[in-house]
C-alpha cells in the first residue's frame, strides 16, 4: 500500500503536467474556444476541476467532499479574465489534492470518507478522482491538439516514433521505477 500512495501521487502529478504542457501552446483566446453550442472549452473544463478539486480534497479526511459552498453549475460558466487567473486557478485546485494525499498514510486507506453522503474508502475516493481528472485532463489534451492542428507538439510518443522509442527504451537494462519517472 505504501506503493499505492507514492504511485498515485505520480499519477495526478502526470495529469497536472499533461494539462501544463497544454496550456504551454496555448493562447487564453484559444483555450475559450468551443467547438459546439453547449460543449465545454478548456477554460471551462479547468474551472469545473478547480471546483471539484477544492470541494473534494478540502478537510478530505473529516468532511464531506461535495461542500455547501460549491456551486457545481457555476462551474460551466466561463467567467475567466486571463490565462494567468485561469493558471493561478488550476494550480491552486492541485495544491489542494497534494496538501490532502502527500500526508495520507498506509493506515488511512480504508478509512471511510463521505461524497454526497456516499461511503467510500480513502482508496476508492482517491481512484474516483483520479479516474475523474484524467477523462477531464483527456479532454483538454484532446480539445488543445484539435486547436492546435497540425502545430501541436504532442505529449507522448508522437505518431510514427513508436519503434524509435521502444528501440531506446529495450536498450537500457530492465528497472523497476513509474513510467514517469523518465518524463
Amino acid at each position: 500500500m505504501e506503493s499505492y500512495l507514492s504511485s498515485i501521487i505520480k499519477q495526478f502529478e502526470y495529469y497536472k503536467s499533461l494539462g501544463d504542457k497544454t496550456f504551454n501552446q496555448l493562447s487564453f483566446e484559444e483555450m475559450q474556444k468551443e467547438f459546439a453550442e453547449d460543449s465545454n472549452s478548456i477554460t471551462i473544463i479547468v474551472k469545473h476541476l478547480v471546483g471539484n478539486m477544492l470541494s473534494r480534497w478540502t478537510n478530505f479526511l473529516t468532511e464531506d467532499g461535495e461542500k455547501e459552498w460549491r456551486h457545481r453549475d457555476a462551474e460551466f460558466l466561463d467567467t475567466y479574465i486571463s490565462k494567468e487567473v485561469l493558471i493561478a486557478d488550476w494550480n491552486k485546485g492541485w495544491d489542494c489534492l497534494f496538501n490532502a494525499i502527500k500526508p495520507l498514510k498506509e493506515t488511512d486507506l480504508e478509512r471511510i470518507i463521505y461524497i454526497r453522503n456516499q461511503g467510500h474508502t480513502v482508496t476508492e475516493a482517491i481512484n474516483r478522482q483520479l479516474a475523474h481528472y484524467s477523462y477531464h485532463t483527456g479532454q483538454i489534451v484532446f480539445l488543445g491538439k484539435l486547436i492546435k492542428g497540425k502545430n501541436w507538439t504532442s505529449l507522448s510518443i508522437p505518431k510514427g516514433d513508436s519503434s524509435k522509442y521502444n528501440k531506446e527504451k529495450f536498450s537500457k537494462e530492465k528497472t523497476r521505477k513509474h513510467f514517469t519517472d523518465d518524463l
